[in-house]
């Protein structure tokens, strides 16, 4: 296995774990969590916007680790480049809300650029060759 594939793997299996880390926190303690994603919503006993986060992080985490262990590289690929709005969108709400910790706003914009480079790369790295036939 080349470094370049190595590393992208492991980038994978890392991302893949941290987002079942993160759907699994706001499904436990979903003010903390929601405070260290950037967002203090202040006392509340409502935690429904926090359910959704947390499913959706934590079935993007299995999908991509389904998709990686069954070395389906060239729908991981997909998956992060469709995926990389969410990201963004994540790091704008924090950047909007005039509370936030500078730190917040690291997390996002790192998974926002490993969700380009690991979608970029499995796309390259799996392309499929084009015949022309006359």
């Amino acid at each position: 296995m080349k470094t370049l594939s190595k590393t992208a793997y492991f980038t994978a299996l890392g991302t893949g774990l941290f987002l079942l880390f993160i759907g699994y926190r706001f499904f436990t303690v979903p003010a903390v969590a929601a405070t260290d994603f950037g967002i203090d919503l202040g006392p509340t006993d409502h935690f429904e916007l926090h359910n959704i986060k947390a499913m959706r992080d934590f079935c993007i985490g299995v999908l991509s680790l389904v998709l990686l262990f069954t070395k389906e590289y060239r729908s991981l690929g997909w998956l992060m480049l469709c995926m990389a709005p969410v990201p963004a969108n994540d790091l704008r709400l924090v950047l909007e809300n005039p509370h936030h910790p500078a730190a917040a706003i690291y997390p996002h914009l790192a998974a926002l650029i490993v969700c380009l480079a690991l979608g970029v790369y499995y796309l390259y790295a799996t392309r499929k060759s084009v015949v022309y036939a006359l």
